[in-house]
Parts: structure tokens; C-alpha cells; sequence
């Protein structure tokens, strides 16, 4: 497996054993009943054709998760001895087939296979056969697609702060951007479940998961760790970088069902307060005229006034159980960087967006680690075999043309007559005096 899909089926096995891991001490009858609830259930595991997930398994990742106090890496597969080789469908080419079958719900198992060849709806380098789609149809209950029945939803609140929050994007108003262009904006907003309270909110210029990150890092650095987070399926929510984010800090990240928004009730509730109440009155031109007015309606208004359902203010709510929340860590920061592979060249350099960077000697020829934000081209981490080797430093050319070797050494050379001191000189222009 490469490293993302080793990721990928990490952070799953973490959402199967959260609640086992996270549970507010619950006995051994619970747990057993949530073991039996597991290993009854049918689970889409990534890269594997399996439902079915046994007792054993489940209390071995339980195991190595604690006995590592909490790495995710510890949920990471071994390689296969069938490594390289296809064992299951893509995930684009998965979804491109859902949505075949629901436009198609009559068309026989061939029917689908030509018409997702003819549509190019399979992704490059899958071959689709058919013993494949019969198995996905008929794992995913798709081989009958009937009317759908009326679902039993009922109403549900977490019973701490904490426990849940729920998380969405609005499309906000257009602004004033850089050189006058009006731009759309969008709320990105986190809501803990219990209490009501935004955890946090602002608007971006941006829907993308570069601002998702920011927003979510601020509200754990205001309220501390949520248990489990509800988001939606746009691709924000469903980033790597994300899915690796909540399980290296312990968060179960959950998707609702797709075209399913009714889990979100609350999110939305809050959403159309912001639009009723909130944007109507908004008189600002820019991105920070428009979030310094929403925080002042959100801690004067909003958090402020009693909720109908709950009969207490959101913040009142949030703040009459502060014993059971769980602090951010000091190193929260080095959570949200990203990670890239990359192999250093001969003359140990290594490209991060664009940028070259010089590597240690010793790791030339390498495949290494780098963990870097975005926004902070200066400070990359490089690691190699779980060690790290400090930060790299960017490439100057014109120093290096300038590097020689002499006795095994390297030395700073400078061209003969040249001083190496080239500070400004005080121009003055001479006046006569008569």
C-alpha cells in the first residue's frame, strides 16, 4: 500500500473503535454490546471486498492504539505479499457508479458496466469487469433499487458539551476583495451539539479545505476537543489531510449520509438565523468589516439569548459542565501540518510548492518525510525513519556557486580583491560657498 492508502484505512479503523476508546466509563456490558453491534453490522472498508469485521480484529486495533498511547500509525496495515495488484473498485469510480444506478435503476449489471465505459465514468487505470460490479451491487444493496420507504428519524442531542459538534459551509454575501473585485464569501461554521454554542465561525473567501483547517484549529484552541465531528460529503470533509487530522487527535470524523442533510438539523437552524437575522442588517464592503460584525452578533446576540429548545443560553449551556471537556494539546499546531514524500536528489535539494530546499547530506538518495503548513514556507520539518533531522533551510544559489571542498572540508570562497563587506556608501553632493 502507498502511504496514503495505509492512511486512509488507519483513520478508518480508528472510526470503528472511537466510542470503544472515547467511552465516558462505561461498563462491560456496554462495551460488549457495542463489540456485538460491530461485528454485526456491515462496514465499507477500503481496499478490501470484506463487510465483516470480527470481534478479534476489532479488539486488536483497540490493543495497538493504546499500547501506543493514541498514535494513529498504529493503525497503519502491514504491506501484502499481493502488493500492486487491484483488489477493489476506486472511490471515484465507485460513486460515479451509485449515481449510475439511481439514474439507471432497471439496467442489468451489463447494461452498467458499457454505459460507464461509454460515459469514460471509470477512473484511469481500473478495469471494470463484471464479477465486480455484481459484488459491489449487491454489498451495497443496490441490485433492487425500489421507491424509498418513509425513515424513522428521530430528534437527538449529545448529552455533554463536547460530545458532538456539527459542521457545515454557508454561502455568505459577495464582498470587496483586493482591487476592488467582488468576491462570494462563506461561512465556515462549528457548532457543539449539546449546547448550541458556534465553537467558531467566519466567513472566507474560499469553501476550500486550506480554510476548513483554519476555522477548525481556532475552535479547538477556543473550546478544547469534540468527541465526534459531523460533516457533510463536499470535498473539504472529505480530505486525507482532514480524516488524518481528527484521528491523530482522537476525533471521530463522520459523514452523513450523501443527499441526507436532515443529521444536520441544528447547523442549518443556525444558518438561517444567520441570514434572517444577521446578514439583513450587514452594511460592510469587506471580508473583515463582515467578520468583526457577525463576532459581535455572535457573542452579543446569539450565544447571549436563551434557546427555545434547550432553556438556556448556548453559552450558559456550554459553560454548566466545563469537567468533562478535553483541553487542545500545547503541540495542537503540529497536527494540522501537512505531509509529502519526497526522495532527495544528488545534490541534496528537494522541491516543496515549488520551492527548493536543501536536505542533510546523510539523507541523499532518501525517500523522506516533510511536514510543513502552507503557510510557513520557512519552517519544514524533515523526518527519516521516525527521526527528525531538523528544518530545511531554501536553496541560495548564488552562496552555493560559491562552496568549495579543501581538505574535506567545505569553505565560503571569495573571488580575489573582493570584500566580503558591501555596506551603502553616504552620497553627498558638494556646495560651493562663496
Amino acid at each position: 500500500m502507498t502511504e496514503e492508502q495505509k492512511k486512509r484505512v488507519a483513520v478508518f479503523r480508528f472510526g470503528v473503535i472511537h466510542d470503544l476508546i472515547n467511552g465516558n466509563g462505561a461498563d462491560s456490558g456496554s462495551q460488549e454490546e457495542l463489540l456485538r453491534q460491530k461485528c454485526a453490522r456491515k462496514w465499507e472498508i477500503p481496499y478490501s471486498q470484506k463487510t465483516r469485521i470480527g470481534r478479534s480484529t476489532i479488539l486488536r486495533w483497540v490493543r495497538v492504539y493504546r499500547d501506543s498511547n493514541g498514535k494513529i500509525e498504529s493503525l497503519y496495515p502491514g504491506d501484502r505479499s499481493d502488493r500492486g495488484e487491484s483488489r477493489t473498485l476506486d472511490e471515484e469510480t465507485t460513486l460515479s457508479l451509485i449515481r449510475l444506478r439511481r439514474e439507471m435503476p432497471k439496467a442489468t449489471a451489463p447494461v452498467l458496466v458499457r454505459t460507464m465505459a461509454e460515459r469514460g465514468l471509470v477512473a484511469p487505470g481500473t478495469e471494470l469487469n463484471l464479477s465486480q460490479v455484481y459484488r459491489f451491487l449487491h454489498q451495497h444493496n443496490l441490485m433492487k433499487v425500489s421507491n424509498p420507504q418513509p425513515e424513522d428519524r428521530r430528534k437527538f442531542e449529545a448529552e455533554l458539551p463536547n460530545d458532538l459538534w456539527q459542521s457545515d459551509v454557508m454561502h455568505g454575501p459577495l464582498i470587496e476583495a483586493a482591487g476592488g473585485k467582488m468576491r462570494k464569501s462563506y461561512l465556515i461554521a462549528l457548532l457543539d451539539d449539546h449546547s448550541r454554542l458556534i465553537t467558531h465561525g467566519e466567513f472566507y473567501l474560499s469553501e476550500n479545505i486550506l480554510s476548513y483547517v483554519d476555522a477548525l484549529e481556532k475552535a479547538l484552541l477556543k473550546r478544547g476537543l469534540p468527541r465526534k465531528l459531523y460533516v457533510d460529503n463536499g470535498p473539504a470533509f472529505r480530505s486525507l489531510h482532514l480524516e488524518h487530522i481528527a484521528a491523530s487527535l482522537g476525533i471521530a470524523l463522520i459523514h452523513s449520509r450523501p443527499y441526507k442533510p436532515q443529521g444536520r438539523g441544528k447547523i442549518e437552524r443556525f444558518f438561517r438565523s444567520v441570514r434572517e437575522e444577521f446578514l439583513v442588517g450587514f452594511r460592510g464592503k469587506t471580508l473583515d468589516e463582515l467578520n468583526m460584525a457577525f463576532d459581535l452578533w455572535l457573542s452579543d446576540l446569539y450565544h447571549a439569548r436563551k434557546h427555545t429548545a434547550t432553556g438556556q443560553s448556548p453559552f450558559e449551556r456550554f459553560t454548566s459542565n466545563m469537567a468533562c471537556l478535553r483541553a487542545a494539546p500545547v503541540d495542537l499546531r503540529e497536527h494540522f501540518r501537512k505531509e509529502a514524500r519526497r526522495i532527495v536528489a544528488k545534490d541534496r535539494t528537494l522541491t516543496i510548492n515549488g520551492k527548493l530546499y536543501e536536505a542533510p547530506v546523510a539523507l541523499i538518495g532518501k525517500r523522506v518525510e516533510v511536514l510543513y503548513h502552507d503557510s510557513d514556507p520557512d519552517r519544514i520539518e524533515i523526518r527519516f525513519g521516525k527521526q527528525s533531522y531538523g528544518y530545511l533551510l531554501q536553496v541560495d544559489i548564488h552562496v552555493n556557486c560559491r562552496v568549495k571542498r579543501r581538505d574535506g572540508k567545505m569553505v565560503l570562497e571569495t573571488p580575489a580583491g573582493e570584500n566580503l563587506y558591501r555596506g551603502g556608501r553616504l552620497w553627498s553632493k558638494e556646495v560651493s560657498h562663496e
